[in-house]
């Protein structure tokens, strides 16, 4: 039986297939693993209920701790409470930002705001064209400053 640190560790490496550059932990859709008898359960909470990605994610972390010897794995999906950006570690705001996606408003915040950072830039003259970005959690910025395009991720708490 693994260690769950070394088995937190293992998930640590499994990126979200929608934000390459961010794990499924540092985004915060791994809630909890455990042992289970012989089974390892890994529960999981997508971003949103209708998320098409979970079932990838899901694929992603079994093969992946197959990989390393973990069997039998158990994916476990919880709904509730719902997933928050709160729940995006500091390790997965930074990924954000190296990826050029504007890291949601502080914890707490759940509107769409008026202005952000430019990831490009550091602009904040900054306005949203569009409340749906590439992927539904994601709104799509301009930055008035440089021109760039840009996408923020939307607070959800």
């Amino acid at each position: 039986m693994v260690a769950l640190p070394q088995v937190w560790e293992w998930l640590q490496e499994v990126s979200d297939p929608e934000i390459p550059a961010i794990s499924v932990v540092d985004l915060g859709i791994v809630r909890d693993v455990r042992w289970v008898g012989p089974e390892l359960e890994v529960t999981i909470t997508p971003t949103y209920s209708g998320c098409p990605a979970i079932q990838v994610i899901a694929g992603d972390i079994a093969s992946h701790l197959r990989a390393h010897g973990v069997q039998p794995v158990r994916l476990t999906t919880r709904l509730a409470p719902a997933w928050s950006t709160d729940w995006i570690t500091e390790r997965g705001r930074e990924a954000l930002r190296q990826s050029q996606i504007t890291p949601p408003a502080p914890p707490g915040l759940t509107a769409i705001a008026p202005q952000v950072a430019c990831p490009h830039c550091g602009s904040g003259d900054t306005e949203c064209v569009s409340t749906f970005g590439s992927t539904p959690c994601k709104a799509l910025y301009r930055c008035r400053a440089c021109r760039e395009p840009f996408d923020y991720f939307k607070p959800l708490a």
